[in-house]
């Protein structure tokens, strides 16, 4: 097996691209679940809100850091529709239970 050197990027991105299917899937996925983080820590002193929380305990303060652990951490899914489905909103991890 070959021996994991350190690297500037943590997890490391061939760890990511085993849980996508393609390197596109992996930024859009993070692109989108980067922005749900971000709008979750600018709407934390309105009260309750609709948007689901980090799923990792992170050390990083940025949202896409946070996004790409999760997915590392297998807490973010996708799913692709078909040709009759209509495309929605990313997969949103659920709460743990």
């Amino acid at each position: 097996m070959a021996e994991h050197l350190p690297t500037m990027m943590d997890p490391p991105l061939e760890s990511l691209l085993e849980r996508v299917d393609s390197k596109f899937t992996l930024v859009t996925l993070a692109a989108k679940r980067g922005r749900q983080v971000n709008s979750y820590f600018n709407q934390l002193g309105e009260g309750l809100g609709t948007i689901v929380p980090p799923q990792v305990a992170s050390l990083s303060r940025k949202p896409l850091s946070i996004a790409l652990e999760e997915i590392a951490a297998d807490k973010i899914t996708y799913h692709r529709p078909t040709a009759g489905e209509t495309e929605g909103e990313p997969a949103v991890p659920e709460a743990e239970q």
